[in-house]
């Protein structure tokens, strides 16, 4: 028999806490969002209520939890611009330790025993490894990798101390959308290459840069490993039904476990649009890994994780259908919980 859960989705009114949102109302889940909306987008918010809270304000975390009761947490809510942590670590550090921090005292005082993490493959630092897996040293190279790496060691703490069962799912690149719902990937600040492509199709924003054409790989240009985000909720949704099972805290890594260049996507997008899309070669980005791609084989072993969106030309192909059709939806909010890796 299907078991019905109540759900507490922090940072629901971003891009991947909105596709979760979506699939757990869809498989019969009761969803509560919890969100600041600093980032994300009141209009995200479709299935189930919405709770406006903090994470660095303790008090509105515990009005949120009051009177209520949730079989699990999942936590979307972070900052996660590369770039920014750099030149704003304190801000990083509270917000995505801190705030975590907050987050899991909250679920202890109101006896909430399980998690489901949104961590990033920027834990890792730069790859040793053609195919990174759980075992990849862990030495990330800027403060968003290294306070995601945080919060990952206090839901190990947290197992030991306090029995809390959590489950830590390390993205690579999160990409697509969910048009025919109206929800996908709209942020004003965009550091993603599939987004600043298709606007670069359709004449919007900056123009379209490539950072580097003289990279070890196929065709000079950066790799990288491109996740549909609907395949990033049917994980969590996965990781729920292991922490019923699994004591302890768990960590897993999230790609399709192919490598896709920047020509590559800039082609397919061509292809997919049926437009041309205008770039220009600029110098290489600092920290810039010529190749990310994940090794994603325990989470199909344990998890049971089987990617339906395997295929570039599609995941593009989605994101396009929202881009194209969701005019009315500004992004005007940087984008609160997906990690940046695309080069």
């Amino acid at each position: 028999m299907k078991q019905e859960r109540n759900i507490l989705i922090c940072g629901g009114a971003g891009y991947i806490g909105s596709h979760m949102a979506q699939w757990l109302a869809e498989h019969g889940h009761e969803v509560t969002v919890l969100d600041n909306l600093s980032t994300g987008h009141r209009e995200a918010v479709r299935w189930g209520d919405l709770i406006e809270a903090d994470l660095l304000d303790p008090a509105s975390l515990e009005r949120a939890f009051g009177g209520r009761r949730f079989d699990a947490v999942m936590h979307f809510c972070a900052r996660s611009l590369v770039g920014e942590s750099v030149t704003q670590p304190y801000a990083y550090y509270a917000n995505n330790v801190t705030g975590t921090l907050n987050l899991l005292e909250a679920m202890r005082r109101h006896d909430v025993g399980k998690l489901v993490f949104s961590s990033t493959a920027a834990v890792f630092g730069n790859p040793i490894t053609d195919a990174i897996d759980e075992a990849h040293p862990k030495a990330p190279i800027n403060p968003y990798g290294a306070s995601k790496l945080m919060a990952e060691r206090f839901l190990s703490d947290a197992a030991q101390a306090y029995g809390l069962r959590s489950v830590a799912l390390r993205y690579f690149n999160a990409a697509g959308a969910l048009p025919d719902h109206g929800i996908g990937e709209a942020h004003a600040c965009e550091t993603h290459l599939i987004p600043n492509v298709l606007r670069a199709a359709l004449g919007q924003g900056p123009s379209l840069k490539i950072f580097g054409n003289d990279y070890d790989t196929a065709d000079g240009t950066c790799v990288r490993d491109y996740v549909h985000v609907q395949d990033l909720a049917q994980a969590h949704a996965l990781a729920l039904n292991f922490m019923d099972k699994e004591e302890g805290a768990h960590t897993f890594n999230l790609g399709n476990g192919q490598g896709f260049s920047v020509h590559d996507v800039i082609a397919t997008a061509a292809n997919v649009t049926g437009l041309p899309i205008p770039y220009e070669v600029t110098a290489r980005r600092e920290g810039d890994p010529a190749r990310l791609v994940a090794a994603s084989d325990k989470a199909r072993e344990q998890l049971g994780w089987a990617p339906q969106w395997t295929e570039l030309a599609p995941i593009i192909d989605s994101a396009w259908r929202w881009h194209h059709d969701q005019p009315t939806w500004s992004p005007h909010h940087a984008h609160n919980d997906h990690p940046v890796q695309a080069a």
